[in-house]
Parts: C-alpha cells; structure tokens; sequence
C-alpha cells in the first residue's frame, strides 16, 4: 500500500490535509486550512511538485533556496521540518521527532510517498 493524502473536512465548512505514510502514520499537515476543497488540493499539488527538494538544516549553518524543507530544532527540543514552496510559503510540517535521524526519515518518506499519492477526502465524522 502506498501513502496517500486525506483531505479533511472542518466543522466549519473549511479544508486542509495530512499525507499518511503507507503504514498509516501521518508524516505532514498542512500548514493551513483552507477555505475550498479547490484550495486545498491545490496546496496538496505543491507538495507533491515540492516533494523532492533539498533539506535545509537548520540545527546546521547552512542556506538553501526555495523550495526547500527546512529542518529545526523546537524550543522543547525536538527536531521538526517544514516544507517550503518555490514562493518561500510553508505549505506543510511535521510532528515532533527525539532524533533528527527519525526526522530525516520524515521527508525522505515525503519525498518517496507525496508525488504519487492519491487523495481521499474525509468528512468531518469520519476522522
């Protein structure tokens, strides 16, 4: 099974997604919801184009340009990345990860599991 992108449906009328691992695990939120499904599907094709850019690691001194995932340290110490478009906007992140190897292994997901991936839309009751 590959991964795969959820849109899901907000109470309030608006959209935003995960893309789901092929075991299940979610390995990106958008950064944003949106106000059309329209919208949100066009943030789940700029991950998709954006899948395979370099990573920036910013536990590192060192710049990279757009588009780009960017790989940090949280003030609570954990290593999280975010996915940044050609236009320098976040259009996704990640959960929080004890070793930046484990977060390394986040994107290399992405990159393996966005570009292919189908998109399932959710309902509100059937998160």
């Amino acid at each position: 099974m590959a991964g795969k992108f959820v849109i899901i449906t907000a109470k309030n009328g608006e959209f935003t997604f995960n893309l789901k691992a092929s075991n299940g695990e979610v390995i990106l939120t958008a950064s944003e919801t949106y106000p059309t499904k329209g919208a949100c599907e066009n943030g789940i094709a700029s991950v998709k184009k954006n899948a395979g850019v370099p990573v920036e690691d910013q536990t590192r001194a060192e710049n990279q340009t757009h588009p780009k995932y960017e790989l940090y340290k949280d003030k609570g110490g954990d290593f999280r990345f975010r996915l940044k478009a050609a236009n320098g906007e976040i259009i996704g992140k990640s959960e929080g990860y004890k070793a930046k190897a484990s977060a390394k292994k986040g994107i290399a997901s992405i990159a393996k599991n966005a570009p292919d991936a189908p998109i399932v839309v959710v309902e509100p009751d059937e998160k």
